[in-house]
């Protein structure tokens, strides 16, 4: 009996994701072809519905704010990150 492949998290659509995202070999292509694309995508319906989204991982944080809270979020990360650094 043959075995069943196991499913990777996320499903089909993951699959299909890192697959498309797997074609571009540099940050930069990637950026521009996959990420910056779906993360428009994800503010629109975000927008439309009304929603504040802050979508906490395994690995990684994604937050959909308005333009206003945009740079005091980017600030509070970068600051986050060197209060790191500095501790190490």
């Amino acid at each position: 009996m043959a075995k069943r492949k196991p499913k990777k998290k996320g499903g089909e659509f993951t699959n299909e994701l890192v697959t498309h995202m797997a074609r571009h070999a540099t940050a930069e292509s990637l950026n521009e072809n996959v990420i910056t694309p779906f993360a428009a995508a994800l503010e629109a319906v975000c927008r439309e519905r009304g929603y504040i989204l802050n979508i906490y991982g395994d690995s990684s944080n994604l937050v959909v704010s308005n333009e206003e809270d945009a740079q005091a979020i980017y600030q509070l990360i970068e600051d986050y990150f060197e209060s790191k650094d500095t501790a190490r």
